[in-house]
């Protein structure tokens, strides 16, 4: 039998005496995650497994503190964490293109860099010092009068050989010249022109044959200016070094551990001793190769010798936690910044900037998987480092192929870190199925759950919540019966009397808004009242349509009866989702009865306004009426359901329970109390099965019922399975307390009916009848009267409809068999066209024949 609810199970309250609080103040903070049993032990394990692949994917729907929980358990674990190293770029002196990646300890990255400033301000200053000062320049000039001396004494040879060949040499700035002498003078060219030609070809001879003698001092020359330059040089690298070595012995010293580094420090000394001379300046005067103020030039030139801080762990406790929340490829991968120099973009390894990646390496980086699918490049990126375990820092246009020009390839950094991909259920089945591999890089899937046990530890948690939002966030703090209001809601979000909701973005708002309306009332601490003024305020907020829709029903546009008795009409009940607000309205479902073979017709279908769901719910309907009526007769009636004034899509099979009692009226001739809606969904045995929104539909019918006026004879039917799910307002169930509004639990439709009608469902006895004057009696009366009708009226019309075929046929026959019409077999659609299998045997044959 059906059942009347008591207001006792209308609602779950909580009592603030039990509550072990005076004020959320008193409560320590909140400590992991809350309500998430299984993710938690999801990310304990992807997070403690070594393997590859064994990466992380978060998934739940918005709203249930998956990137909060996530961020506090993560930071909670990396704090016990080793720091991971700093990564610097520094300059590769043997392929500037490819720079260099250093390993070292956290702080060590950042002292580096400011030990290579200083390196390099000391020997700016010493290298110019040393150079000028008086025991380089006697050294240089003595090499430079050693080699002076020797040039001059191979010229002077060179000139004695010419004179006793009367010939002479000069020294020009084309070369060395040889000149013929004439009477021991040099001749000109007009006296050489005006010689004999004999004497000409004599002297010419005698010095091309002296040539050879020149070219061989001029060789002797220029081995001679070499080994100068070579000395001038190995001079300089030995002044140098001296005062390079000075001022890196401690350097040396200091990262003698780090073999990395020792080996980029000696390079750098080397680099220094080989190019000295850019430390020296220019001299006035001095060209430079392209119109730039010289400070710059030097500070370009020398920006070779700078250490990049790629990621700096010098002030970081423990793994890092990053948290990407616009995952471009640049803020993922990193990028390679570049500068205008003369109107031309420059780049070098200085404008290397890191990425999450780098940031998150040796902890865990989260990503939101929508930003990274809707981001080109950043997925088929995040696979590939994750293959290869390296990060590398390249063009995005690379990818594509579009970039051509030179540009730089840092070294790949190795890669240590835990990825995890926040988003929700659908696009980790849609990567699962189209990805393949995502299943070998996302190893490991953490659900979050939309609700937690409602219990003793449920409720210390969501206390334990409460205080820590208030303490993070400087809210007022909540008394007893205000947290017991906030605990409520959470069941009532949950739709559950023994479940609590764990979309805590929503307690969260409930608790600010609440603070609000303290703070604005001169309160320090948030009461009961508050949150139920932070309630009713967002809820007026959101409900101008249901109210509209009131209106319309109290003013009588939407026809809604909630008084007085009709037959083949009842109230279903449905919700309407605004997306930040939810409500239900009654609505007027119809059905009508009358001779015909087409069955159960929806007319919502028909007119392609209803959904799957709802037509499947339609389906069952009929599955039933056959199932319950017609195992001794055909099923043959025509009946058409339908939602009056319903102009916009129906879905959901909530309102199938409705539709057969308004048949099973209709067929009864048995009228509705108007002033009960119901909800339920059937199946084919005519169980009524749980539906969502059963809260915001007994309230909706409800409101309608007030604003038509109460009488204390309206309610509700709702499955035996809804009763866990109530948690009306608290209006409602005082209402139900006074009488005057009732709720009714059903688990058939035969109880459903008999609280509608107030008659008998009534039972099938022995003898396969129903009571006499039961609902079920009068149905399968009224069937078998519509079939014995539908069935004589056949009869009846049979012979003529024989003779008439009769003559079709012979007019056919004479026109030939090619212009014989098509005959249409009846439709398997139950809703549609009725039931072949139902129609008597003759019957069937008649319809199938030519």
């Amino acid at each position: 039998m059906a059942r009347s609810l008591p207001p006792e199970a209308l609602r779950r309250t909580v009592d603030p005496h039990l509550l072990p609080l005076r004020s959320t103040e008193e409560l320590p903070p909140l400590t992991g995650l809350i309500g998430q049993p299984r993710a938690v032990a999801a990310l304990e394990f992807g997070l403690d497994i070594p393997d590859q692949g064994f990466n992380i994917y978060v998934a739940g729907p918005p709203g249930v503190g998956r990137m909060t929980g996530v961020q506090m358990f993560l930071e909670a674990r990396a704090k016990a964490q080793p720091t991971p190293p700093d990564w610097c770029y520094v300059y590769n002196f043997q392929d500037p293109s490819r720079p260099r990646a250093l390993r070292l300890p956290p702080g060590k990255g950042r002292e580096l860099r400011r030990d290579m400033q200083r390196l390099v301000e000391g020997i700016r200053r010493e290298i110019p010092r040393v150079f000028e000062s008086d025991e380089y320049n006697a050294r240089r000039e003595a090499i430079l009068k050693e080699v002076n001396q020797q040039r001059e004494e191979i010229l002077q040879r060179l000139n004695q050989r010419a004179r006793a060949q009367e010939m002479m040499v000069e020294v020009t700035p084309m070369g060395i010249a040889v000149i013929p002498l004439l009477g021991g003078r040099p001749i000109t060219d007009q006296q050489f022109a005006a010689l004999p030609p004999a004497m000409q070809e004599l002297l010419r001879r005698r010095r091309e044959a002296f040539e050879e003698e020149v070219k061989q001092a001029i060789k002797e020359i220029r081995q001679l200016e070499r080994t100068a330059q070579e000395r001038l040089r190995q001079l300089n690298r030995e002044v140098a070094l001296f005062v390079v070595e000075g001022l890196m012995d401690d350097l040396f010293e200091k990262y003698r551990d780090l073999p990395e580094v020792l080996a980029y420090l000696q390079a750098v000394r080397d680099d220094m001793v080989e190019n000295a001379d850019q430390f020296r300046g220019r001299e006035e005067g001095q060209a430079l190769p392209f119109p730039l103020p010289l400070p710059a030039f030097a500070d370009l030139a020398l920006r070779k010798y700078t250490v990049n801080v790629l990621v700096d762990n010098a002030e970081q406790q423990g793994a890092p936690v990053i948290i990407e929340w616009n995952p471009t490829f640049p803020n993922v991968f990193g990028r390679l910044e570049k500068e205008s120099l003369l109107g031309v973009l420059h780049t070098d390894f200085t404008l290397i900037r890191a990425g999450a990646l780098h940031r998150a390496n040796g902890g865990y980086l989260v990503l939101p998987v929508e930003g990274v699918l809707l981001n080109p490049f950043v997925w088929e990126g995040l696979k590939r480092a994750l293959r290869q375990r390296a990060i590398e820092i390249e063009e995005p246009g690379e990818r594509m192929g579009l970039i051509t020009t030179r540009t730089l390839d840092p070294e790949p950094i190795p890669l240590n870190a835990k990825v995890i991909l926040i988003g929700s259920p659908l696009l980790y089945h849609l990567l699962y199925l189209y990805d393949e591999e995502f299943s070998e890089l996302f190893k490991v899937k953490a659900d979050f759950d939309i609700e937690m046990p409602w219990d003793e530890n449920g409720m210390r948690d969501y206390i334990a919540l409460i205080g820590t939002l208030c303490r993070k966030e400087g809210l007022c703090h909540l008394d007893a019966r205000a947290v017991a209001r906030v605990i409520e809601y959470g069941g009532r979000l949950a739709e559950d009397q023994t479940r609590l909701s764990t979309r805590f973005a929503e307690i969260a708002d409930l608790v600010r808004e609440a603070t609000f309306w303290a703070r604005k009332a001169g309160s320090s601490i948030v009461t009961a009242e508050h949150v139920r003024q932070a309630l009713e305020a967002k809820i007026y907020r959101s409900n101008l349509i249901e109210e509209r829709i009131r209106q319309l029903i109290a003013e009588g546009t939407l026809l809604i009866d909630v008084e007085g008795a009709k037959v083949g009409q009842v109230n279903g009940l449905s919700v309407l989702d605004l997306g930040d607000y939810r409500f239900g309205r009654p609505n007027r479902i119809t059905a009508t009865i009358a001779l015909g073979r087409e069955g159960v017709i929806d007319i919502e279908r028909e007119a392609r306004l209803g959904g799957p769901i709802h037509t499947k719910g339609v389906l069952i309907l009929s599955g039933y009426l056959a199932s319950k009526y017609a195992q001794d007769k055909p099923l043959t009636l025509s009946a058409r359901l339908v939602f009056e004034q319903s102009y916009s899509g129906v879905e959901g099979d909530s309102a199938s329970c409705a539709e057969l009692c308004a048949l099973l009226s209709a067929l009864a001739d048995v009228p509705i109390r108007q002033g009960i809606a119901i909800t339920g969904s059937i199946n084919q045995k005519g169980e009524l099965q749980a539906i969502g929104g059963v809260n915001e539909k007994i309230e909706g019918f409800y409101y309608t019922c007030k604003v038509k006026g109460l009488t204390g004879e309206q309610g509700v039917i709702i499955p035996e399975a809804n009763v866990r799910n109530l948690m009306l307002r608290e209006e409602v169930v005082e209402a139900v307390r006074e009488g005057k509004f009732h709720i009714w639990a059903a688990r058939t439709v035969d109880e459903a009916i008999e609280i509608l009608t107030g008659v008998p469902a009534g039972e099938r006895g022995p003898d396969g009848k129903y009571p006499e004057g039961t609902i079920n009696a009068r149905v399968d009366q009224r069937l078998r009267e519509m079939a014995e009708t539908l069935q004589r009226f056949g009869r009846e019309e049979r012979p003529e409809r024989k003779e008439a075929e009769a003559r079709k046929n012979e007019e056919g026959s004479s026109k030939g068999e090619s212009d014989r019409p098509l005959q249409r077999l009846p439709s398997a659609d139950p809703t549609r066209r009725g039931f072949p299998s139902d129609l008597p045997a003759e019957d069937q044959q008649e319809r199938l024949s030519p």
